[in-house]
């Protein structure tokens, strides 16, 4: 029994539907990792009351996912997401949301035993499928048949492997087999979606437990522009954050960051990230980082750059901190610390602007990073007009 589990407003929900006559228990991932004795993030709520039932017990909401019944309730400024009992099919993207009467049909339609806890508001935890021995035992197991709950949706395949990772479980063998077996469903889902559960996936505790069952149910072969890097990515874990992940994978496959972000739909930043590791990576791999790498890249590149490369070759990779003090020593850490401007040159020239000034902002912007001249608008003047004159 936790009699505290969940937020005073989370609880308070519970008894405003309560005392409405609706039935309301905490459910899903916030009730597991309670009993793994770690902090519960995201509290979900399921009810007996229809979405607009719901709407009408509390007067701050928000129809984030009404259509599968789900209600965002705004309780002392703290938003909690209240769904109504229902069985949710999802497949060739449509979803079939069909509400239910009771708890026991809402958590049987879900997705693993672990996820099909429930408690109530006094604590009480409501375990109908042994999901708390599951637990106990490390195991991710389907809830009933596992070939009906991945026909229901068959993201659920992928879900397998990222919870296999974030919890280090092993997969039950009857829902690995059907796992196997409907594989090829994975197909019909949104790149979106599976793109969601790779991101928790590299950040699990056990990555590699994940590649290792992707294998086993023939992802690379079935998928090879998508997942034939679970081949062989498992030397490079564990990983500081998903785009660590992308970034393995472009060592691992003849892939470009242009082309893996738009296989995976990334984002703009993500985008961005890949290619300036992409490039990096391939400077370091002619030699080692020198002031104008550790000036032009972040130290987020630089990091995974590092952790990539000394996975490949001997050597200790480059920690954040390392990265950092290579920082603190530059001159300058931005354009804009420079000691003079373009006008500046137009100035000292006697030219009128063009083309011209961004190449020697660059060439000057060089020589303060690489200790050339020291960052004093008279010492780059001088060196300047020097150069220039050289150049005639």
């Amino acid at each position: 029994m936790t009699a505290s589990f969940g937020s005073a407003a989370s609880r308070k929900i519970l008894r405003e539907l309560h005392a409405a006559g609706y039935e309301a228990v905490f459910v899903g991932g916030a009730v597991r990792d309670a009993e793994l004795g770690k902090k519960p993030l995201d509290i979900d709520i399921t009810t007996s009351a229809t979405p607009h039932q719901v709407k009408e017990v509390f007067r701050h909401t928000i129809d984030i996912g009404i259509e599968h019944g789900t209600i965002l309730v705004l309780m002392h400024g703290e938003p909690i997401e209240v769904t109504t009992y229902r069985t949710d099919s999802t497949y060739n993207e449509l979803s079939n949301t069909v509400y239910v009467t009771s708890l026991q049909e809402d958590l049987q339609h879900r997705d693993f035993t672990v996820n099909a806890l429930a408690m109530t508001v006094d604590g009480e935890l409501i375990d109908l499928f042994d999901g708390l021995k599951d637990l106990r035992h490390k195991i991710i197991r389907s809830v009933g048949k596992p070939e009906e709950r991945f026909q229901e949706d068959p993201l659920r395949i992928f879900r397998a492997l990222r919870f296999s990772s974030v919890l280090d479980f092993e997969i039950e063998w009857q829902t690995l087999h059907s796992m196997g077996q409907l594989a090829p469903s994975l197909r019909h889902v949104a790149i979106e979606r599976i793109k969601s559960e790779m991101d928790k996936l590299f950040q699990g505790l056990n990555p590699s437990r994940a590649f290792h069952y992707g294998r086993e149910i023939g992802l690379p072969k079935l998928f090879p522009e998508l997942f034939i890097a679970f081949e062989s990515l498992d030397r490079y874990t564990p990983f500081l954050h998903a785009r660590h992940g992308f970034g393995a994978m472009l060592n691992v496959t003849d892939t470009s960051a242009t082309d893996l972000a738009r296989l995976y739909k990334l984002s703009n930043e993500e985008k961005r990230f890949l290619k300036l590791y992409e490039e990096a990576y391939s400077v370091r791999t002619q030699r080692p980082f020198d002031p104008w790498d550790f000036y032009s890249y972040p130290t987020d590149v630089l990091e995974v750059v590092g952790r990539i490369y000394y996975t490949n070759h001997e050597g200790h990779d480059l920690s954040s901190q390392q990265i950092e003090q290579h920082k603190k020593q530059l001159p300058i850490l931005q354009r804009a610390d420079l000691a003079f401007t373009g006008k500046d040159l137009l100035i000292w020239s006697g030219k009128s602007g063009g083309r011209w000034t961004s190449d020697w902002i660059m060439k000057i912007e060089r020589a303060v990073v690489y200790g050339q001249i020291e960052n004093d608008a008279l010492a780059i003047k001088e060196w300047f007009i020097n150069e220039t004159s050289r150049e005639k």
